[in-house]
């Protein structure tokens, strides 16, 4: 006769914790690490870079007297990047006033009227009118287009809706959907869909560039509509350290 078991017994008895080793130990703290310095270090370096790339276009076109080296034994880093400051904001005010806006006109002309340059110039005017003067040239919001076939699906950027003789030829409800590249979110293309085609995201324009950027290691957070929030590590090295550190707990 089998012997009836008690309810204690028939509770399943957990299992002692996997005790943590010292190179799992060591790993974990070394990607949580890792993830705190990488983007110190990263901003560090661009800005160092930056510095140093308008200090040695800037510094040489400055007299002798204006060098800080001249008096001192060693350069100023970021000497030159507020002496550009300075220019461009004395260059601001002097287009504001009449002289300076015949001179720019004038200028203008002539940089319009040189072959090559002309192009170059025109194109890159045009873009910063866009950029300075119309508020709304900005993406819109991030979507997911279904590109480049049936079941494949890539992030993208609204620019507008179609307009001049896009709009005319496909139609105004045309929406423009720029698709950038990865790693390298600058260069991308022009893609004129239905806006049913699209999948419109939560994602920030910011948390969809960040994630072309890192070719989709770091995905920002995202809460579904069932409550139930979203516990996928949202790049390698924090999957790395949130398993040790559940390992830990236990």
């Amino acid at each position: 006769m089998t012997k009836r078991m008690t309810p204690e017994e028939m509770i399943p008895t957990p299992k002692p914790p996997k005790k943590l080793g010292l190179f799992a130990w060591l790993r974990g703290r070394f990607f949580a690490g890792m993830v705190i310095a990488a983007p110190l270090a990263a901003t560090f370096f661009i800005l160092q870079f930056l510095i140093t790339f308008i200090d040695d276009r800037v510094r040489p076109l400055l007299p002798p007297l204006l060098k800080p080296e001249t008096y001192t034994n060693y350069a100023i880093p970021g000497f030159g990047v507020l002496v550009l400051i300075i220019a461009l904001t004395v260059l601001g005010a002097v287009a504001a006033n009449l002289v300076g806006r015949s001179l720019l006109s004038a200028t203008d002309r002539i940089l319009s009227r040189v072959p090559i340059v002309r192009n170059v110039y025109a194109a890159i005017k045009q873009l910063t009118e866009v950029l300075t003067n119309n508020q709304q040239a900005s993406f819109d919001r991030c979507v997911m287009i279904e590109y480049p076939k049936t079941g494949s699906w890539c992030i993208g950027f609204v620019s507008s809706h179609a307009k001049g003789e896009i709009g005319e030829r496909l139609g105004t409800d045309k929406i423009g959907v720029f698709v950038p590249t990865t790693p390298n979110p600058t260069s991308g293309f022009l893609i004129y869909v239905n806006p049913e085609e699209c999948i419109e995201m939560e994602m920030t324009v910011e948390e969809g560039a960040k994630m072309i950027l890192t070719a989709g290691l770091v995905v920002p957070d995202f809460k579904p509509t069932n409550g139930i929030p979203d516990t996928t590590p949202s790049s390698i090295a924090e999957g790395e350290v949130r398993a040790e550190e559940l390992a830990e707990e236990r």
